[in-house]
């Protein structure tokens, strides 16, 4: 099944069913007028959500219209909890060499999470509104999850049953703004802006055997200003979604709608690229001993997409443009 939610003046949108080819859509408010609603609801929505999934693909409903993206805001435009990961060791791997790090106790056994903000998520078409330049912006294409309440202690074989929705996302970072505040331990704030989410979400049986082990085995086709800037693939991810979701219900339970993510796609052959700026410059610290490629600057875009075998976008696009705040509106 595919999901969406349409922009309204309401902060949630307005749920919708996308069919199997991503090019028409329909209302299904009367079933669950939100995304957040069908997520607290999934035992009483999902029968009836399906039902009218298998419709639309067979061309059966009526009052089915054209997809068009633009419409759309993030899949859950606000959640209760965001949550992202670095579940790809690769990238901190990169990150040690290149800065000189001493590397983090356990990160092999234990995964590295922190809470972001989740109030408001950013559309696929959105632009990366910043305040100044300075701050050095970047991007990080992920996959996420969407839950189900889990309850604390779950098990990690049980918390992947309670995965309902895979997305993709852009996780928007500050790097200039980051290393003051990670030496606090206290986490992000000011170096993270708001992230941005493809405007469809699939439940894990679309992906089929894409789906493995609570990872998305699929290349996140990166690109900037239109040309080729990475293809990792999901399936290096250390740990899987499931793990990560039973490492952060170990103290406490989880509120249906809470999202995780991924943490920047990484791999470790070279030759697939990457998925944020940051990485690529500690490529280049580690070969040429100092970083070569720029932030992203005004006008600048960025565009992640996954395709599966036949070459259809599963999720559809994020294309964003770095565009600097007017300070006068403030």
């Amino acid at each position: 099944m595919k999901l969406a939610s349409l922009s309204t003046p309401h902060p949630d949108g307005k749920l919708v069913v996308v069919d199997n080819d991503g090019k028409r859509c329909v209302d299904v408010s009367n079933v669950a007028p939100t995304l957040q609603f069908a997520l607290e609801n999934w035992s009483c929505c999902e029968q009836a959500l399906n039902a009218i999934y298998a419709q639309l693909n067979l061309g059966l409903i009526s009052n089915s219209v054209a997809l068009n993206l633009t419409d759309f805001s993030a899949p859950l435009p606000r959640a209760w909890q965001w949550l992202d990961g670095s579940l790809f060791l690769n990238h901190g791997h990169l990150m040690q060499k290149a800065f000189h790090l001493d590397p983090i106790a356990d990160a092999d056994k234990y995964p590295l999470v922190y809470q972001g903000a989740g109030d408001s998520f950013l559309g696929a078409k959105d632009d990366i509104v910043v305040a100044d330049l300075k701050h050095g912006i970047d991007f990080e294409g992920e996959f996420g999850v969407i839950v189900d309440a889990v309850p604390m202690g779950c098990s990690a074989e049980a918390a992947l049953s309670k995965i309902r929705l895979v997305v993709l996302l852009n996780d928007i970072s500050y790097r200039a703004l980051g290393p003051r505040e990670m030496k606090t331990g206290f986490g992000f704030v000011q170096a993270k802006g708001a992230t941005a989410f493809a405007p469809i979400a699939l439940t894990p049986d679309e992906l089929g055997e894409d789906w493995q082990n609570g990872r998305v085995c699929l290349p996140l086709h990166v690109t900037r200003n239109g040309e080729l800037f990475g293809q990792p693939h999901g399936q290096e991810m250390h740990f899987g979604f499931h793990e990560l979701i039973a490492h952060v219900a170990q103290t406490r339970p989880i509120k249906a709608g809470t999202v995780f993510g991924s943490g920047t796609v990484s791999n470790g052959d070279p030759s697939k690229g990457q998925a944020c700026i940051s990485e690529l410059r500690a490529k280049e610290m580690i070969a040429h001993g100092s970083p070569q490629t720029p932030f992203m600057q005004q006008d600048e875009v960025v565009e992640f997409n996954v395709f599966d075998a036949k070459g259809k976008s599963l999720f559809g696009a994020i294309k964003q443009r770095v565009t600097v705040s007017d300070k006068s509106e403030n």
